[in-house]
């Protein structure tokens, strides 16, 4: 028998375990809500410290740019490691060449050139250099290079003659007609050793021609990659009077202090064959298609789509840009190499506005010689010689550049010259919304862009970046690395080859200082 308020009571129990049921229940609910909450806000300030914090201002130092890059341990090297004994005296025959195309172009077929000489036992004649078709310059091999020089560079690896010799056959003298072969674009090694030298026996001499990108840059022998340096850096070098006029502008920069040279590659066939045309006025447009139909495939080219993915040069107010969000101000001394530029002072305008000390081999030297060859071989070749020795190096787009390829891979064997590669796909975009209205954070987000390249310092090849552009670690040596295959070689010819490195920066980077 239940006592009276009994069941009431018993009620009143059930009905407060109800309640703190639902509190506690409610409780913890705020309480994981709480636990998200404070996570997501930890979170955001963690990642927005984690992705702005090591792009910051701070993060690039222009005083350091103007100083070499960390060689990590790293020297340049390109003497032979293993057996490579002197070319025999008897070879299967001459090996004649015409190297098609630019400096550039030429420059690296001269180094394939010597290479294919030493894979088929052959005698190499001078390079051909086609100057007529593309710099209506007919300077040749002569006229740019140190002939005496380079033969006698080579010696240990191929025999250099300067003309096919002539022979007496039936009591008359006559030349050796070369058999004339087309190679195969990024020809294998095996091309040589079969087709090309079988013909070389046959006739006594061949002529490859044209002779452009006919050797495959990518070959797993690093004695013949390291061949190539030694074309490349040590036995071409420009006549003196060439040399001579280089180092009077880089004395005549250096003189003021620190300057930067900057391949301005915003020229009518470069833009032609981006298919960049839609800032430029109908007219110019037109200008642009003609020159793409008559020198490049016909493909459809979408200039937003280009643009968005870094296809198309950077326009000098983007490099004025770039710059500038990096720390380089007004006071920067620029050195332009650089064709016509395509249409005009309208589009240097925004750049001179920001860097107002701009020089060229013109204006530095107004020498009747240069003026009278500024745009060909001697014109290219000073530009060379200045963007090699400068303090910092800007190619605005290396990708399809002879010019700035080798000069980057050049400086990295230099003692790794600081350079400074803008990423046009990652900057693209930034350049759009920029263009859009949307200012703000512009110059700390190209920042963060520009963190993630290289400035100069030994990495990785990946393709698509050439050999050319970076003979790492082929051409290069540590003196006391772990790996033996890295170390530096004490034989006689490291020395010899070292030695002559060492003279020639000695004497290079000294012409500022008289």
């Amino acid at each position: 028998m239940r006592r009276p308020g009994e069941g009431i009571m018993f009620k009143r129990s059930n009905y407060n375990r109800h309640q703190l049921k639902k509190i506690k229940g409610l409780f913890i609910r705020f309480k994981i809500t709480a636990i998200v909450l404070v996570v997501v806000i930890i979170y955001f300030f963690a990642s927005k410290s984690n992705y702005s914090q090591p792009e910051s201002p701070s993060e690039i130092s222009v005083q350091k740019l103007w100083d070499t890059a960390d060689s990590v341990g790293w020297r340049p090297s390109s003497t032979p490691r293993s057996n490579w004994p002197p070319p025999p005296n008897e070879s299967n025959g001459f090996l004649r060449v015409r190297c098609n195309g630019g400096l550039n172009q030429q420059r690296t077929a001269i180094c394939n050139a010597v290479l294919a000489a030493r894979i088929m036992n052959a005698t190499l004649v001078l390079p051909e250099l086609d100057t007529n078709s593309y710099w209506h310059d007919d300077s040749g091999f002569q006229g740019i290079y140190d002939v005496d020089y380079f033969i006698k560079s080579l010696r240990y690896d191929v025999r250099v003659v300067e003309s096919v010799p002539e022979i007496k056959k039936h009591g008359k003298t006559k030349k050796i007609k070369a058999f004339q072969l087309r190679p195969p674009r990024d020809a294998p090694i095996s091309w040589y050793t079969t087709v090309a030298l079988e013909k070389m026996k046959e006739h006594g001499a061949i002529y490859l021609t044209p002779f452009s990108h006919r050797l495959a840059e990518e070959i797993d022998n690093p004695e013949y990659q390291r061949l190539r340096c030694r074309v490349n850096y040590h036995a071409l070098r420009f006549k003196p009077h060439i040399m001579q006029l280089s180092q009077s502008i880089v004395a005549k920069l250096r003189s003021q202090g620190h300057f930067m040279s900057i391949h301005l590659r915003f020229e009518k066939d470069m833009l032609s064959f981006a298919g960049c045309f839609d800032i430029f006025s109908p007219h110019e447009q037109k200008i642009l298609m003609k020159y793409r139909k008559e020198n490049f495939a016909d493909k459809k080219l979408v200039y937003s789509e280009r643009r968005a993915i870094g296809k198309c040069p950077l326009t000098p107010e983007e490099v004025g840009l770039v710059l500038r969000s990096m720390g380089f101000n007004y006071s920067t001394r620029i050195y332009l190499a650089a064709g016509e530029l395509f249409g005009g002072e309208r589009f240097m305008k925004p750049f001179r506005a920001m860097f107002p000390l701009l020089e060229n081999h013109s204006t530095v030297d107004s020498s009747s010689e240069l003026t009278d060859n500024t745009q060909g071989l001697l014109g290219s070749a000073v530009d060379y010689m200045v963007c090699l020795l400068s303090d910092i190096f800007m190619p605005t787009y290396d990708g399809p550049s002879n010019f700035a390829n080798n000069l980057l891979g050049h400086r990295l064997y230099y003692g790794f010259r600081t350079n400074i590669r803008p990423d046009r796909k990652g900057l693209g975009p930034i350049f759009i919304k920029r263009e859009a209205g949307q200012v703000a954070g512009f110059e700390e987000t190209v920042r963060r862009v520009m963190m993630k390249t290289n400035f100069g310092g030994p990495h990785k090849r990946v393709s698509p970046e050439s050999f050319y552009t970076n003979s790492w670690p082929e051409c290069f040596c540590q003196i006391s690395g772990s790996n033996p295959d890295d170390r530096c070689p004490p034989d006689n010819m490291m020395e010899i080859l070292e030695g002559q490195l060492e003279r020639e920066m000695t004497n290079l980077t000294s012409i500022g200082d008289d």
